[in-house]
């Protein structure tokens, strides 16, 4: 293995690093606020990633974007105010089986819907974009989600 694949492969090793990170601060952020484990919580970004889809079908990027936040935020809260805000006082269990609950019939719903094949992502224009930095070769995303990280994780 070369110098420049062992730093292609950190830099993307550290990039998907941060998208977990990301991940885990709303997992964390979820439990400290509601002390409750949001078992929906990666069924909400699948279904980002649905939005995604279908919103680049019909707008341009500069509009899918900020739609597709809305429509996640949304649906985030929707969820909180049907199956868990009407538990909060409810024995630990009952909100429990309320999140298990939730994420089956996202993922199910999902797979009703849209079914079980995999769809390709759309391509955001400035995103595709690749950099060169030495030998290393690499798109814009895994430049910016370690930044991105960082700037949350301290923000």
């Amino acid at each position: 293995m070369t110098v420049s694949t062992f730093f292609q492969h950190v830099l993307t090793g550290i990039s998907l690093g941060g998208a977990y990170a990301l991940i885990a601060i709303g997992y964390t952020m979820v439990y400290g606020i509601l002390r409750l484990i949001n078992f929906a919580h990666g069924d909400i970004f699948m279904m980002a990633g649905y939005f995604m889809i279908f919103s680049m079908v019909t707008f341009p990027w500069q509009i899918a974007i900020p739609l597709v936040c809305l429509l996640t935020v949304v649906l985030a809260v929707v969820i909180e105010r049907v199956a868990y805000k009407p538990l909060r006082t409810a024995p630990r269990m009952s909100i429990m089986i309320s999140a298990i609950a939730v994420s089956y019939l996202i993922q199910n719903l999902a797979t009703y819907l849209f079914t079980a094949l995999p769809r390709a992502y759309p391509e955001i224009p400035f995103l595709k974009k690749i950099l060169h930095i030495g030998s290393i070769s690499s798109s814009l995303v895994t430049f910016i989600t370690p930044v991105l990280t960082i700037l949350l994780v301290i923000g």
